[in-house]
This record gives structure tokens, C-alpha cells and sequence, in this order.
């Protein structure tokens, strides 16, 4: 298990995740965002109207209970809010190594 830190245009959080899921977090929270929330028969919760069309509604949150439900046997876990950090240049400086991803 390893440390990542995640947000979605919010404040940063850092979560413990599977050692695979934090040594390619990009390619795993893009295949979320990206594929799994459009084609899976399990997004409805996801799914918001906007105007005329329907879009989607997440966040880092999400990403981690679609960690935890269908991907990873290994729960995932936060760890703590960073309280008004938004961006990595406001993060302690023991942070900023770890692998990061903002939705």
C-alpha cells in the first residue's frame, strides 16, 4: 500500500491505496473518469442532467469507492484533508513526492 494524493478541485487529500494503483494512478483515474463512468451499468448515481443533456457528477470520493467495489481487493483508505491546500505548491513539503491526481 502506498500514498497518493488526490482532489477534485478541492482540497488535496491523501489516501493509501494498492501498490498498482498508486505506481499508475493517472492511467487508473482516467480509465474512471474517462471510460468506466460512461459505459458501466453501474454509474446511475453518477448520472445529472444538465440542460438537454446528461452528464456526470464525481469526485475523488467516488474514485476511491470505484476502487474499493470493482477493481481492487485491497481497500483503499484516506488518510487525511489537507485543510486549505488546494493546489501542491501549498502542501508540506513531506508531501509533494508522492503521486498526485487532480479530477
Amino acid at each position: 500500500m502506498k500514498n497518493v494524493l488526490l482532489s477534485a478541485d478541492s482540497a488535496i487529500s491523501m489516501y493509501v491505496v494498492p501498490d498498482e494503483v498508486a505506481d499508475h494512478l493517472k492511467e487508473y483515474c482516467l480509465e474512471f473518469c474517462c471510460n468506466w463512468l460512461y459505459k458501466s451499468p453501474n454509474i446511475a448515481k453518477y448520472r445529472v442532467k444538465m440542460g438537454n443533456v446528461v452528464g456526470v457528477h464525481y469526485n475523488e470520493k467516488d474514485f476511491i469507492d470505484y476502487l474499493n467495489q470493482y477493481i481492487c481487493d485491497t481497500q483503499s483508505v484516506l488518510i487525511t484533508t489537507f485543510v486549505d491546500v488546494y493546489d501542491m505548491d501549498k502542501l508540506p513539503d513531506q508531501y509533494t513526492g508522492l503521486p498526485y491526481f487532480n479530477f
